[in-house]
């Protein structure tokens, strides 16, 4: 049965993928955003999460003009999916993402527990692991990269995700709530496959910043519609990537040569993605739909 969700930051590269794919399995979809998102079936409330009293109003809204037929003042969602973010460094100065983003999320899981939502889950991220964002050639401390890592992020940006962590666990443990973070790796739209990809491939530097992982926006979506359908887990944490590293040596091989100074503290079996989506297909039961491979040549 289809749930009543509220989504914000729809408009947004992971958002205009994951929105259509939760319309599509049968959830209704109100997007919060500061830009409309012109999809069918997709209203977008134009909403500053960073504003609490919009949001407490916004997650009592209509979702569109047939609620009012209903004859009743609109109730919260049956889930909240807390995309909207400053997206990356380099976009604010530092201080104001760090503070939109903290902010932001606060507002949101603190106004749908309140309304009495009881799944809530958060966009995280893989600069958590400390890299990706790093002054300088950072090594990770270690492979696969899983939900346990010690996060040291020295960014304002991947500071604010592990602080986000940390209030998603607060408001958990406070509320009974499952609360869900989704530690999401480099999302990749289709029509990046071909034009990025062969450049990753030719130049494997260029991808130690996001471990050499990534995640389709249309898996994401999965990944976001199974964790509405799981309930009962309280606070968790999930990598958010596709199967397998984006090289075409075997992972064990291609780390010792490319992140000889990381030690390795598992066998990694064959392609497995160093940042590791083992949690999402054992608890959640992840299957991807889009490897790279799928849509590179070569």
């Amino acid at each position: 049965m289809g749930k009543r969700i509220v989504f914000t930051g729809g408009t947004g590269k992971a958002g205009r993928h994951a929105v259509p794919h939760l319309l599509g399995k049968g959830h209704e979809v109100l997007n919060l955003d500061l830009k409309p998102f012109d999809h069918p079936g997709v209203n977008t409330l134009i909403t500053d999460v960073t504003d609490s009293g919009q949001v407490f109003n916004a997650l009592t809204s209509h979702f569109w003009f047939d609620g009012f037929a209903k004859g009743a003042p609109a109730q919260a969602p049956d889930a909240v999916v807390h995309f909207a973010a400053i997206p990356r460094m380099l976009m604010m100065p530092d201080n104001r993402t760090y503070a939109d983003n903290v902010v932001s999320t606060y507002n949101v899981i603190e106004a749908a527990l309140k309304l009495g939502v009881r799944k809530v889950i958060i966009a995280s991220s893989e600069t958590t692991y400390g890299v990706c964002f790093a002054e300088g050639d950072k090594d990770y401390h270690e492979f696969p990269l899983t939900e346990d890592y010690d996060t040291d992020p020295m960014d304002s940006y991947g500071l604010s995700k592990v602080v986000n962590e940390k209030t998603a666990r607060a408001f958990a443990m406070r509320y009974g709530a499952d609360v869900y973070a989704l530690r999401i790796g480099n999302v990749i739209e289709p029509h990046e496959y071909a034009r990025d990809f062969p450049g990753y491939l030719a130049d494997p530097a260029l991808r130690k910043r996001n471990a050499w992982s990534y995640i389709d926006a249309r898996d994401l979506g999965e990944i976001v519609h199974l964790c509405i359908e799981k309930d009962g887990l309280g606070f968790q944490v999930f990598n958010a990537v596709n199967d397998t590293i984006t090289a075409h040596e075997p992972t064990e091989a291609f780390l010792k040569r490319h992140a000889p100074n990381t030690p390795i503290t598992r066998p990694i079996p064959g392609y497995e993605a160093p940042l590791s989506n083992r949690k999402i297909r054992e608890v959640l039961g992840f299957k991807e739909a889009h490897d790279w491979r799928n849509y590179v040549k070569g």
